[in-house]
Formats: C-alpha cells, sequence, structure tokens
C-alpha cells in the first residue's frame, strides 16, 4: 500500500479536450483515487521514489469507458446470438464473461456500461460484484440486467416454439404504466445499475422468419424489400412511466431506437442515452441537443454487420457532431470480439470527429453515459478524488491510426495491470 507518483510528459485532458505536457499524477492505493494532479515546469527533478512509474515517452489518458458492450456475448463470427443463447450452458457463459472483461482491461478500458445480460438473467450483477470484490480482474461494470420490451418485443424464437419460447427470456415483457413500473422495480431491486429498454426492434419477425436472427439472414423465397422492418414498442405514456419510475432510484435509462419515432419519443420521455440511432435526420438530433440526450451510435457492429453501409451512419455521427449532439464511444462490443473496442473510436475519428473530442466521448463522455454523478465513483479524467484509472499508448492518435490499440499500461483503481505491455497480477 501507498501513494505512486505518475510522471508523464504528454497526457491528454479530456476536460480540456488538450494534450498538455509535463504532468504528473499522485494516486492513493487504499482508495483508489487520484490525491494530486501536478503540473511541473519541466522534467521530473532528481531520481525517481521507488515506487513511482515513468510513463515518459508515452501518451497518457485517463482509462477508456466502452459505453455499449454486453460481457455474455462474443463475436457473431463465432456463433450468432441464437446460437449462443441456445447451445452455450450457464457457465460456459459466465467462464467467457470472465475471459472478456481480462480481455477489455488488457485493452485499456477501465470501464463498462453492459447493456443487457441477453438471457443470462441477472448474472451480470454477480459478475460486476466479484470485480469489486476484486475476485477477478475486469473493468468497472454498470449493468442493465435484462432489457425491458413490449410483449413478444425481443425474444429470440424458433418455428418450433409451440407458441412460446425455446431459449431462454432475454427480455423481461411489460405492457402499459402499471406493468412497466413494476418491471422497472423489478431491474432495480435486482440490482440495475441501469435501466434499458427497447423503444423499438423487429416485433414480426416471425412473419418471414430468418434462418438466423442475429445476424439477421433471410430464409423465405420471395421476401419484401424489407422483410422484417423495425416498428415502436411502446406508447409515449409507456416510455414517461419507464424514465419516471427509473428515477424514482436515481437510475438513468438507456433506449435502443433504430427509428426516428422511438427516437424521439425517448428523447422526450427523459432517457439519458439513445443506442444505435442509425435512421436518424437533423429534426431528431436536434431533439437530442435540447434534451441533453446522448448518442452511443455503435458504429463498431454497424460495420460488423452492415459494411456495406457504414459510410452513411458515419456521416450521420459527423452531422450530431457538428449539430453538438454530446456522444458517448461504445461499439456493442461482444457482438466483434473484446479487446477489439477501440474501433468504435477510430470509425468516429474515421467519420471526421476531431480526435480530441472522440477521446472526450470514450473517457469522461462514458461516466456521463453510465449516469455522471450517479455513478457513485467518478472517473473518467484527471482531478484530485477521481479514480486512478490511468493508460498509456505507445504512440500518439494524432499521428497514428492504430495507436488507440497500442495500450502497453493500465491502472484501475491506483491498482497496475498491465505493465510494459505485459499484463501484471493476472494467471
Amino acid at each position: 500500500m501507498g501513494s505512486p507518483t505518475i510522471h508523464t510528459d504528454l497526457l491528454f485532458d479530456p476536460v480540456q479536450k488538450k494534450f498538455i505536457k509535463n504532468v504528473s499524477i499522485k494516486v492513493d492505493e487504499p482508495s483508489g483515487l487520484i490525491t494530486n494532479v501536478i503540473h511541473r515546469d519541466g522534467d521530473v527533478e532528481g531520481e525517481l521514489g521507488d515506487s513511482d512509474i515513468d510513463l515518459r515517452g508515452k501518451v497518457v489518458l485517463p482509462g477508456f469507458v466502452d459505453a455499449h458492450s454486453h460481457i455474455f456475448l462474443h463475436s457473431y463470427d463465432e456463433a450468432s446470438a441464437v446460437v449462443q443463447k441456445r447451445d452455450e450452458s450457464f457457465v460456459e457463459r459466465v467462464i467467457r464473461s470472465v475471459n472478456h472483461c481480462r480481455i477489455g482491461l488488457l485493452a485499456g478500458y477501465t470501464t463498462y456500461r453492459d447493456l443487457g445480460s441477453e438471457s443470462m438473467q441477472d448474472a451480470d450483477c454477480n459478475v460486476r460484484d466479484a470485480i469489486n470484490r476484486g475476485l477477478i480482474p475486469g473493468p468497472r461494470l454498470y449493468v442493465a440486467t435484462k432489457v425491458i420490451a413490449s410483449t413478444g418485443g425481443f425474444e429470440s424464437r424458433t418455428e418450433n416454439s409451440i407458441g412460446g419460447h425455446c431459449m431462454p427470456a432475454g427480455a423481461e415483457a411489460a405492457d402499459g404504466p402499471d406493468e412497466l413500473r413494476k418491471a422497472v422495480r423489478r431491474r432495480i431491486a435486482a440490482g440495475a445499475d441501469i435501466i434499458k429498454f427497447f423503444g423499438d426492434y423487429r416485433r414480426r419477425i416471425m412473419r418471414f422468419p430468418p434462418k438466423q436472427q442475429h445476424p439477421y439472414i433471410g430464409s423465405v423465397k420471395f421476401p419484401p424489400a424489407v422483410p422484417n422492418e423495425t416498428h415502436v414498442m411502446f406508447t409515449q405514456e409507456e416510455m414517461n412511466t419507464i424514465v419516471e419510475e427509473a428515477e424514482l432510484a436515481d437510475c438513468p435509462v438507456a433506449a435502443h431506437c433504430i427509428t426516428k419515432a422511438a427516437a424521439k419519443a425517448a428523447a422526450i420521455a427523459g432517457a439519458l442515452t439513445i443506442e444505435h440511432a442509425f435512421n436518424m435526420d437533423d429534426e431528431t438530433l436536434l431533439l437530442f441537443k435540447e434534451r441533453g440526450t446522448i448518442l452511443v451510435p455503435t458504429l463498431a457492429v454497424f460495420e460488423h454487420i452492415h459494411k456495406s453501409k457504414v459510410q452513411e451512419v458515419l456521416v450521420l455521427v459527423k452531422r450530431a457532431w457538428d449539430l453538438g449532439v454530446r456522444l458517448a464511444c461504445g461499439g456493442d462490443t461482444g457482438t466483434y470480439p473484446h479487446g477489439d473496442n477501440a474501433r468504435e473510436m477510430e470509425l468516429m475519428i474515421e467519420a471526421g470527429i476531431p480526435v480530441e473530442d472522440v477521446l472526450a466521448a470514450g473517457t469522461v463522455g462514458g461516466w456521463d453515459a453510465c449516469g455522471g454523478d450517479r455513478c457513485g465513483r467518478r472517473f473518467g479524467w484527471f482531478e484530485e478524488g477521481t479514480a486512478a484509472d490511468i493508460i498509456a499508448l505507445d504512440a500518439d492518435p494524432r499521428e497514428d491510426k492504430d495507436a488507440l490499440r497500442k495500450v502497453s499500461f493500465v491502472m484501475k483503481d491506483a491498482q497496475v495491470w498491465k505493465r510494459e505491455g505485459q499484463a501484471v497480477g493476472m494467471v
């Protein structure tokens, strides 16, 4: 136990959105907090102390925040979501999640917002608590447990379901204000840090049933142009109720929205974040700005599933930034491999958003998306009293497009997990 000092000669401050020279950061191991941020006049004077950490020659940032992840999913290239939910045991999926958390941490992600347990009930709470108790390494988790959807709105089905579900339910189905209040209360009682609901989805998917639902692979001979359109799930009153009930527990709300109608209704209801939002227009984006709604565009999953159309969505996200919409970075990690989380920030940079703004969205913007001060801990920037989440890159992201993957140092809550590119304290 002690109070080591981290010495840097180039550090990114996400609050100012500036790269700053010659900063030293004193951290306290027992509390896991930053205790002092020292702006030096020049280089470090004298010899370093035994416990000091020298990160000069690297680019130092706060730990990254993945604002949309799924610890129980692994890449759809390996197995579709339906196959994972149907064929992988509960124990296997927990073991995979432990591996995913370790990989994410070593990639520089000290916080994950996990938006749905993907048919694993409330097990995301248990993984979160195991990390918090020091039993396994991983990012700080903020979890949603089961997502909330209208009846029949978000379930993996087979044609041989005999009117039911052949796989574990992935959502809590509820309809009408009274049921939705109970659903939110159940999620809070189960341990949810965030309430997530589906503003829309492919509600009529069995009309033209696919061979595979995630990702969608058609199977009927003569499908219409859009075989399984996305439809709004809840009325405005119902969305209002979800947010209102969550607010009683001081709990932020995330809304899955593809359509403009759902996104507008969710923003009006007071959802903190809108996920995906691939079809927005200026009217909708300006509503986000007016309401202070954070957009989490999940570009990486869109690229993974709809690569030919990703440029259209990059233009949309750049437009959102131009209009002043708040952004956070999360690619729906898990649908593509954990460890490749940085792809979301890379795509934002490719969209034309300045590197500094993207790095801010991937750090302090992630803290905002997790609920800000509702989180119970401050992280994502450098200040006395914030979590000592510190990472270092071996290259400058302003000059090297691959720099965000060159993470050679990771500290979370003042504990070092990676140094000189090697894992520390992990078996």
